[in-house]
């Protein structure tokens, strides 16, 4: 792939001087399910990190982790290692009957910094649990007691769980696996197209009522806290904006989805993440999503000394091409 292949997404801009720009592609289902407008090459396969966790935790929930509310939003979440969250992946872990011990996931320390600082003054090294992943592989191995698997390789491609949740993703992303890596976390990754995660992330939302998708949509919109943490963006979009189920993921990948069934998916090509809540945020507005709540997220401040000196602003063409494809629409 070359990279005039991939469209401008975000510019990088110091004191009136356009430092950077940020290259990738993006995808915008409209209400419908159907693609509005694709920027970049939308279609090619994506390694989608943390942003699939809303369907790992859809696998892990339909092979029988009996998972709910906080429970249930923590295992598709990447949380940011707070005592709270790790109380709640400690119940998780409890209820199957399980130790620390039991997950796979690399020890780390909490990406929340007041957390970190205080962990470092106790003398505390880092640990599985505080590990932003460690509430999905809680629920993955919740599944593997429910079913009756082996928990001890419940990383493995082939496991049962991994096959289910492979199986998942496919149907609900209407596309088959182009490839399988392991994730930062130790878990296996499937990949597929940024259309294909946008559609599939799409489904919980619009599923009916009680349903497993739904439910795993419902739990994660009401418990922004556990997806994320205090001040994370993607907490932070789910509080300010009713409905939306957001999910961002490492290498510059991030997926939101309206109450209404509109969806944008997001995959910088440079890997990096600091632009990619204010491009997704930048198509939301464009599709007529009402972004205002949560408008300081819409420009990233660029700082010189301190003080803001400029921002990292999504392109104009983002709206542009949603626009020619007739939105923002109303009733």
């Amino acid at each position: 792939m070359n990279c005039s292949d991939y469209a401008l997404l975000a510019t990088v801009v110091r004191n009136g001087f356009e430092e950077s720009r940020h290259f990738g592609s993006l995808v915008a289902l409209g209400p419908d399910g159907s693609v509005v407008a694709e920027l970049g090459v939308p279609r090619q396969a994506i390694l989608p990190r943390s942003s699939v966790k809303p369907i790992q935790a859809l696998g892990s929930l339909e092979c029988g982790a009996p998972l709910a509310g906080r429970h249930l939003a923590i295992a598709g979440g990447s949380h940011t290692g707070e005592d709270e969250h790790v109380r709640v992946v400690r119940e998780i872990l409890a209820a199957a009957g399980l130790a620390e011990d039991a997950l796979q996931c690399p020890p780390d320390e909490p990406e929340n910094a007041e957390t970190k600082r205080r962990l470092i003054r106790e003398g505390v090294a880092p640990q599985r649990i505080r590990m932003n992943c460690s509430g999905k592989h809680a629920g993955m191995l919740a599944a593997c007691v429910a079913s009756g698997w082996p928990a001890e390789t419940y990383r493995d491609p082939e496991h049962p769980l991994q096959q289910r949740i492979r199986q998942t993703l496919e149907k609900r992303a209407g596309e088959k696996v182009a490839a399988v890596a392991v994730d930062g976390c130790g878990a296996p990754l499937f990949g597929v197209s940024l259309v294909g995660l946008a559609r599939a992330v799409r489904s919980l939302v619009v599923d009916a009522p009680g349903t497993t998708g739904r439910t795993v949509a419902d739990a994660m919109r009401e418990n922004p806290y556990y997806v994320g943490g205090t001040g994370h963006v993607n907490t932070r979009v789910m509080q300010g904006i009713p409905g939306v189920l957001c999910k961002g993921g490492a290498e510059g990948v991030i997926v939101a989805t309206a109450a209404s069934g509109c969806a944008v998916a997001v995959k910088a090509i440079d890997g990096s993440p600091r632009a990619t809540t204010a491009i997704a945020l930048a198509a939301l507005d464009a599709l007529g999503e009402d972004t205002s709540r949560v408008a300081d997220l819409r420009e990233v401040p660029v700082l010189g000394g301190g003080e803001p000196v400029g921002a990292i602003q999504a392109s104009p063409a983002i709206g542009e091409a949603i626009a020619a494809a007739g939105f923002p629409r109303t009733a």
